[in-house]
């Protein structure tokens, strides 16, 4: 039985539009663990829990799943996954999760064009360079299968 909703997407793609979206329809978002630092606005235990590399390094065996993605850790805690329903993971995260946890999944790839996510990741005041995203999401994504339904309409 699907029970829970995973969403990924390059950046700037809109993940976190339909995620709040979907928060305000009732689902519970699951907050990722990060080694990157704030953005603008974001709030500690609202947007992630910001942590240290140590704290990675330290206490992998509390997470479903660890990711370095430009230089920075992500990562889902098992006690979020138990209790949530809505995710942000990225292609080697749903890769790394286990069968039995896929097969609860819901998978949701936002995938609009390179111009439109150019634009979103310029106007957003953002730790890291546009070209370095690109060239990351580029390999990150290559052949990024593993999902139910893609959704490629910027205004969705």
């Amino acid at each position: 039985m699907t029970n829970k909703i995973i969403i990924v997407g390059p950046g700037g793609s809109g993940k976190d539009f339909l995620r709040k979206k979907m928060v305000e329809r009732g689902f519970s978002y699951g907050i990722s663990f990060t080694s990157r630092p704030p953005r603008e606005n974001e709030k500690e235990g609202v947007d992630y829990f910001f942590r240290d590399d140590d704290f990675f390094e330290l206490n992998k065996d509390i997470f479903l799943e660890i990711q370095q993605f430009n230089g920075w850790y992500y990562g889902i805690s098992k006690g979020e996954f138990e209790e949530k329903n809505l995710f942000i993971l990225d292609p080697k995260g749903v890769k790394s999760l286990s069968k039995e946890y896929r097969s609860k999944s819901f998978v949701i790839y936002i995938n609009p064009s390179e111009e439109v996510r150019v634009e979103r990741l310029k106007n957003r005041n953002d730790a890291d360079n546009v070209e370095r995203r690109l060239k990351a999401d580029r390999e990150d994504f290559f052949q990024f299968l593993d999902y139910d339904i893609m959704i490629k309409n910027e205004d969705f």
